[in-house]
């Protein structure tokens, strides 16, 4: 893949991102998910054969994105170089998502400093799991703070290293992984075993981007002035304060720059869940910290795709 493709693909996205009238792979990945996984269940609810459905899911839904993306991509590209590059361009666009998560972080941010906590609540929900009719804003702000934090990591950082290794076909491929995840992926009674494979693989796939999450927003915390020391201390001491063992990593990065606690009690589909507390408390969290960590994702991204694309010269 053409290292100028993943460049414009990049600028782009936090020029651009995703226009919600555009056609969007991710998109038509979720209809497969949600349509393999009623016709998998229409086969049997018994545990042993939802594990079994869960791994066919996966590897069809994963298998399939990249075999059509690379079918696509060939296809084109042998029909007219220009008409391909510009299919490979919007497709690489389209797993990159660091505009649309700075942008909803900012939707749930402007109605919160207006002091309008009804509309920033239902904003939040858009992009949190957790039932949000009853946060206040300090707990606004922390989920807010948490969630660019974390999906920095599978929205850029990911994404666009599997571009530069296997191009779009692998990054379809990833976001077909990430996505199988956030739909089924889940500890509950109805997924536990349909999601197990999921659940797993996504785990897999974002071990490394999660690693090199804590070292790239370290950077940006430097060339921030905030305070990368406590970010590099705190990302590796607080690593594991989550369910997941990926993404406490960005969290507790962020956490450290910022002199602020993430994590901690939240509910859950109308359960209180306890999760522990990530960071130190030196000051109370304010809507301010959404831009800083907005920014910190931006620079890092910067970083990943200076690092990424130094790393493809010296391999090649």
């Amino acid at each position: 893949m053409s290292l100028i493709i993943i460049w414009f693909a990049f600028m782009l996205d936090w020029l651009i991102g995703d226009p919600p009238n555009w056609p969007h792979p991710i998109r038509w990945i979720g209809n497969s998910i949600s349509w393999m996984e009623k016709w998998l269940r229409s086969l049997g609810e018994k545990p042993q054969w939802l594990y079994i459905a869960g791994g066919i899911l996966w590897l069809v839904v994963v298998g399939g994105s990249y075999a059509v993306t690379q079918g696509l991509l060939f296809s084109l590209f042998h029909w007219h170089w220009l008409l391909g590059s510009a299919v490979e361009l919007w497709l690489a666009l389209t797993v990159l998502a660091g505009k649309c998560l700075k942008d909803c972080a900012l939707d749930v941010m402007k109605p919160l400093k207006q002091g309008d906590l009804g509309q920033s609540r239902i904003m939040l929900s858009y992009i949190v799991g957790r039932d949000t009719s009853q946060l206040e804003a300090p707990q606004i702000t922390r989920a807010t703070v948490e969630t660019v934090a974390e999906n920095s990591v599978d929205g850029v950082f990911a994404p666009l290293m599997y571009l530069f290794i296997g191009g779009v076909p692998l990054a379809m491929a990833y976001k077909a992984v990430n996505t199988l995840d956030s739909m089924v992926g889940y500890k509950n009674n109805r997924y536990r075993e349909l999601g197990f494979v999921s659940a797993k693989m996504d785990d897999l796939f974002n071990l490394i981007p999660a690693r090199l999450g804590w070292l790239l927003l370290t950077f940006a915390a430097w060339a921030l002035n905030f305070n990368w020391r406590n970010a590099l201390h705190i990302g590796w001491r607080d690593r594991y304060q989550h369910k997941s063992p990926n993404s406490a990593w960005s969290e507790a990065t962020v956490a450290g720059a910022l002199g602020i606690r993430l994590g901690g009690p939240n509910r859950y589909f109308g359960e209180m869940v306890d999760k522990p507390w990530i960071g130190d408390h030196h000051r109370d969290i304010e809507p301010q910290d959404i831009v800083h960590t907005n920014k910190m994702m931006f620079v890092a991204s910067c970083a990943a795709l200076v690092i990424f694309t130094l790393c493809s010269w010296i391999i090649h």
